[in-house]
């Protein structure tokens, strides 16, 4: 299968979705930000001087999703009925896990807006956590799963 971004001449293009079919499509993305056990300890204490952490990050997450066709150059802009986006504190490591659920009623699907999700609460998390921990290292963005459309469920393995 060829690159579907790739016109017959090398060039970027949009792929024309007027033909597909509207289904119902999901997708989940997850990402780690790793950081000091400090820095972990002050965001679940809701210390950090910038405000609930956790909080701007979900909002930041979500509204990523919904201006991913203008941030990505070839997405469709998608009307998304749904984004979630999740936290799940990690003290051993230390670090937090970001999930981001995204759905749509759409002819293309959803991934790279749970993908931008993650990304986007990720960076936020490192904006207000800078002053305290610069080391921290955002990592492992990563689709997890994706239903609807023409190729089906797929899930990481």
């Amino acid at each position: 299968m060829g690159l579907t971004h790739i016109d017959e001449r090398g060039k970027a293009r949009m792929v024309d979705v007027t033909a597909k079919d509207v289904t119902e499509r999901e997708a989940v993305a997850m990402g780690r930000v790793l950081m000091k056990k400090d820095t972990l300890e002050l965001i679940l204490a809701n210390e950090v001087k910038k405000g609930d952490v956790l909080g701007v990050a979900r909002v930041a997450g979500i509204m990523a999703a919904k201006k991913t066709g203008e941030l990505i150059p070839l997405c469709h802009p998608l009307n998304i009925t749904s984004v979630e986006v999740e936290f799940t504190p990690l003290k051993d490591v230390p670090g937090i896990d970001i999930t981001a659920t995204a759905k749509v009623t759409s002819k293309t699907g959803v991934e790279m807006e749970a993908l931008t999700a993650v990304a986007a609460a990720a960076l936020t998390i490192y904006d207000m956590c800078k002053a305290v921990d610069k080391e921290m290292t955002l990592t492992d963005i990563r689709l997890i799963r994706k239903t609807g459309g023409k190729s089906g469920t797929f899930t990481r393995s």
